[in-house]
């Protein structure tokens, strides 16, 4: 049985990585997971510089998950390259640089300084909001999804997934926009719009006042939308939004998702991604599958 599986041209031991802004750069996660063990570890966003991010409040909890409003804060590029990367080298596991950025340029100057970095893959949060257009997030509009990605790829050595906003009308759409514009491979979903307010102080609980909604509550929205943006486009997909255990990863997989993105789970059960990498292989025993792909996109 093998449970290694092909993004993009890049060989991962298995389909599990963790999701952006929940597992920093693994530092934090080290003591309670083997990095060995995971397909590959998505990092937190990086910046061309250093972004402070949104004011606190930023986190709450919600029914069925959380929600958050952290607004990207991250130690920029440099500190990131000097830092982060030498300790993910340490172990036998992908590495994916999640980049953010206000601006066509600022996405552009991360993946130039990448380029020469021992990373495997770029993941591009569109979900940031673009400056220059208003703050309309850069994965709301197909023409400017697919603008930057050409643009990433002109400057990206590696492979790039490009990460989709659920915040849209058709995802479909969106899916066939960045594949339009060259994306080797799409995540989805990133985080749904929500707000909560404190009915005793008559107030938003985020400072932000909307955050983006995460956990179990969203699972079956992003099941929806991965099974749609596999019937859409051609490039591999990694699946995430509200994987709490081994089953919620294994829908996305039948639903269409090479590979699958743990993110809140981590928070409350920091071993779960190790649990999720057992669980897929006793599924894959019990059933009869030999590899991954096999059941990659069986339910139709």
């Amino acid at each position: 049985m093998n449970m290694a599986v092909n993004i993009a041209g890049v060989e991962w031991k298995n389909p599990v990585t963790t999701a952006s802004g929940t597992f920093g750069s693994g530092v934090e996660f080290s003591d309670y997971v083997d990095l060995n063990r995971l397909g590959a570890v998505t990092t937190k966003g990086v910046a061309n510089v250093p972004w402070p991010g949104n004011p606190t409040p930023r986190v709450a909890e919600v029914y069925g998950g959380m929600m958050n409003a952290i607004g990207l804060q991250n130690p920029g590029i440099e500190l990131f390259c000097k830092r982060d990367i030498p300790f993910l080298k340490q172990y036998d596991a992908r590495i994916i640089v999640n980049v953010c950025g206000k601006s066509e340029e600022d996405y552009c100057e991360v993946a130039e300084r990448l380029a020469d970095e021992p990373v495997d893959m770029l993941e591009i949060n569109i979900s940031c909001p673009n400056v220059k257009e208003g703050g309309i997030a850069f994965g709301q509009n197909p023409k400017a999804a697919k603008q930057i990605t050409q643009a990433v790829k002109r400057y990206a050595r590696q492979p790039v997934i490009m990460k989709l906003s659920p915040n849209v009308t058709d995802i479909g759409e969106m899916a066939k926009a960045v594949e339009a514009g060259g994306a080797d491979a799409v995540s989805l979903i990133n985080t749904l719009t929500g707000m909560k307010i404190n009915i005793h102080r008559k107030s938003f609980v985020l400072a932000n006042q909307t955050g983006g909604v995460s956990g179990p509550a969203i699972h079956p929205i992003a099941v929806r939308m991965v099974y749609q943006a596999a019937q859409a486009v051609k490039v591999p997909i990694i699946g995430m939004g509200g994987v709490s255990c081994a089953e919620d990863a294994i829908e996305l997989i039948l639903a269409g998702a090479s590979a699958v993105s743990v993110g809140t789970a981590n928070f409350h059960n920091p071993s779960v991604t190790m649990e999720i990498v057992d669980g897929i292989e006793e599924y894959m025993k019990q059933e009869g599958f030999e590899r991954i792909s096999e059941m990659v996109g069986l339910v139709r």
